[in-house]
């Protein structure tokens, strides 16, 4: 799992490794920003003094669910994955129940 990463002034950094994030956290270099998805907050170092890497959105459309995933785009490694549920389905079923209550 990656770690996304801020720098002081709220500028997106690389992902880093988990460990990598742990430690900078147990060294209190850095702090939690958000839980999920988990992000930390570097607190000495900004996106000037950092190399960073271009990332794509790329964005899978499905009937059920969309697939989003965060790519590095010169190695096309995966950076972060998820899924989104679309309500339709969902919604029609709340329908289906609620008429069905009614008979």
């Amino acid at each position: 799992m990656r770690v996304f990463v801020l720098d002081k002034n709220l500028k997106p950094l690389d992902p880093c490794h988990q460990a990598r994030a742990r430690e900078l956290l147990k060294k209190g270099r850095a702090k939690v920003f958000k839980r999920y998805p988990f992000t930390i907050l570097l607190l000495d170092r900004t996106v000037e003094e950092s190399v960073t890497h271009p990332h794509r959105i790329k964005i899978d459309p499905g009937s059920k669910t969309t697939g989003v995933a965060v790519v590095q785009e010169k190695t096309g490694r995966v950076t972060s994955a998820l899924e989104v549920s679309h309500r339709g389905q969902r919604i029609k079923d709340a329908l289906r129940d609620s008429r069905a209550s009614l008979i």
